[in-house]
C-alpha cells in the first residue's frame, strides 16, 4: 500500500498572518489542491499539523475520497521543522512506502509520483535532484528505514529536511528524469502572497 504525507505544520512566517495551508487558490484551500492530486497514485493521507490547524485541515479535506489520518507535532519535537513533521507523518501510517510533500505545492505531478513509487521499489527513497540539491518534501520513502534515520538525525540535532538522506540507500532521480516524467511546474511551491497571486494567474490562463 502507499500512502502520502503531506508536512502542513510550518509557520509559514513569509506567507502572512494567516495559515498557508488552508489558504484559498482559487476557491480551493491550497491543501485540497495537493491532496486532490494525490488521491490517484495513494491509497491513504496522513496530514502533519500543529493541534491548532487540525480543524481548519479537516474541514478543508471534508469528504476527501481516501483516508485521512492527522499526525500532530509530537510535544518533544515542537519546534524541531519540517524533518520532525516528516518524522511524524510517517509514524502515522502503515503503508510499506510514503511519498512525503509540503502543503504548498498545488501543481503537484500524479504520474511523477508514480514514477517515485517505482524508482524507490527496490531502495529505501527516491529523491528528486533539481540543481543539484535534493528535493527532500517531494520525494518516496520507505517508511521504516526513512523513521530510523530521522530519529537519529534528530537526536544528533540535525533538523533540516535532508538530515536524514545520508542514511538512506536512495535512488537520486535527477533533472533529465524529472524533465521527461514530471509536468511542468509540479515543483511549484507558494511560500509568499505573490507566489499565490501567480499561481491564481496560470490557473485563470488555462
Amino acid at each position: 500500500m502507499h500512502a502520502a504525507v503531506v508536512v502542513a505544520g510550518g509557520r509559514s512566517t513569509r506567507f502572512g498572518e494567516r495559515d498557508k495551508a488552508v489558504a484559498s487558490l482559487a476557491g480551493t484551500p491550497l491543501i485540497r489542491r495537493v491532496a486532490d492530486r494525490l488521491a490517484g497514485p495513494v491509497e491513504s493521507l496522513v496530514v502533519n499539523c500543529r493541534p491548532a490547524q487540525r480543524d481548519a485541515i479537516a474541514d478543508a479535506l471534508a469528504d476527501y475520497p481516501r483516508p485521512v489520518t492527522y499526525a500532530l507535532d509530537a510535544p518533544d519535537r515542537a519546534g524541531e521543522g519540517p524533518l520532525a513533521g516528516m518524522g511524524a507523518g510517517l509514524r502515522a501510517t502503515d503503508a510499506e512506502r510514503a511519498f512525503v510533500v509540503a502543503c504548498d505545492v498545488p501543481f503537484v505531478d500524479p504520474a511523477f509520483v508514480r514514477y517515485l513509487f517505482d524508482r524507490a521499489a527496490a531502495r529505501e527513497a527516491a529523491v528528486p535532484y533539481r540543481e543539484g540539491y535534493p528535493e527532500p518534501l517531494h520525494a518516496v520513502y520507505e517508511v521504516e528505514p526513512a523513521l530510523d534515520a530521522i530519529e537519529r538525525a534528530l537526536d544528533g540535532g540535525r533538523r533540516r529536511a535532508d538530515a536524514a538522506l545520508d542514511a538512506l540507500d536512495a535512488s537520486a532521480v535527477r533533472e533529465a528524469a524529472i524533465g521527461t516524467h514530471a509536468a511542468p511546474g509540479a515543483f511549484t511551491n507558494l511560500n509568499t502572497r505573490a507566489a499565490l497571486d501567480a499561481a491564481e494567474d496560470r490557473l485563470r490562463r488555462r
